[in-house]
């Protein structure tokens, strides 16, 4: 078969926009995983901080508990303390029980009631008045 006319002319021109239309494909296909790569990436990013923060705030809340728990402790054992010097109190007061002898009526001395002098109001009152000035608790002058 003969070439007809201008028919490799043609060839050359359909080539050449065959190969323009795969550079445009091409170029939007590279356009198209470059914002799916650029939104994984962002994605990652947002996760990577929140995920972070989260983990920042979890650190704080822990701390805090720990704190907490080391006080706690703390107390825990001056109260253990505490009840130790309670218990040896009380076994040295349970062992002074025995050392002591009970009483009978026959140990116990009874003294004679010793009667209540009984002072006027006047005189309490007036030996008050004449304390205060001997102590200058009232004084004279402005």
């Amino acid at each position: 078969m003969k070439p007809y006319g201008n028919q490799l002319n043609f060839k050359k021109k359909v080539l050449y926009e065959s190969k323009k239309n795969s550079e445009k494909i091409s170029i939007i296909n590279i356009k198209l995983i470059h914002q799916i790569f650029d939104t994984i990436n962002i994605s990652l990013l947002v996760l990577i901080f929140t995920l972070f923060f989260l983990s920042f705030n979890s650190q704080r809340k822990w701390s805090n508990t720990y704190k907490n728990l080391s006080k706690t402790i703390a107390i825990n054992n001056n109260l253990i303390d505490y009840i130790s010097k309670i218990e040896e109190f009380y076994i040295s007061e349970l062992e002074s029980l025995n050392i002591y002898r009970k009483t009978k009526p026959e140990d116990l001395i009874y003294l004679d009631k010793i009667p209540e002098r009984k002072e006027s109001l006047f005189k309490k009152n007036l030996s008050n008045f004449i304390d205060g000035f001997n102590d200058s608790k009232y004084q004279r002058g402005y």
